[in-house]
């Protein structure tokens, strides 16, 4: 294993022949540097703090806490981050950091990934869920470019992602690529 200082935080490299590596963390990209997962199992740790009234205090180490309060379907005020904004922000951030591991990895070049991801939720046999997410996502890439690998590779990243993956609910990807001329 290889190791790469990021701030003051130690991230281990894993070979990427070693078995138990997906494609997402061969590839992984952070600053810049190529970087690849630790060994499972992980754990994430994550915590919320709240009073009778008011906002919850959403942390984790490391990160800065993030205010969250009921989404307007539950009543809430609709100003702040709610935990079903969060899981579905972290289905959009996950294709997209899956996406760029993956096109790295197959060389594929790319400028930017626009990205926003929608989750129904329902109630069934009296229990509320989400029931699907749908995954909306413009590539854009420089003239060139193979259209088709694209396609294969923002297909690959919905399948890929893990915390799609960790979901009951359906799940689709709907996926188009804008060839960006030069200026």
């Amino acid at each position: 294993h290889i190791g790469t200082r990021l701030g003051s935080r130690r991230l281990l490299l894993k070979p990427a022949h070693s078995p138990g590596c997906t494609e997402t963390a061969n590839a992984a990209v952070t600053a810049g540097r190529r970087l690849t997962m630790q060994e499972l199992p992980h754990l994430y740790r994550a915590g919320a703090q709240g009073e009778p009234e008011g906002h919850v205090h959403v942390s984790a180490d490391a990160v800065e806490t993030i205010v969250t309060a009921p989404p307007p379907e539950f009543g809430g005020p609709g100003d702040r981050w709610s935990p079903e904004t969060l899981l579905v922000a972290a289905i959009a951030n996950c294709f997209v950091l899956s996406f760029r591991a993956i096109a790295r990895a197959s060389r594929l070049p790319w400028t930017s990934l626009d990205c926003h991801a929608d989750g129904k939720l329902e109630r069934i046999g009296g229990t509320m869920k989400f029931t699907e997410f749908v995954v909306h996502a413009t590539l854009h890439v420089p003239p060139g470019t193979s259209e088709e690998k694209a396609h294969r590779i923002l297909e690959r990243a919905e399948t890929t992602c893990l915390v799609s993956n960790s979901m009951s609910a359906s799940r689709r990807l709907n996926a188009m690529i804008n060839v960006v001329s030069s200026p």
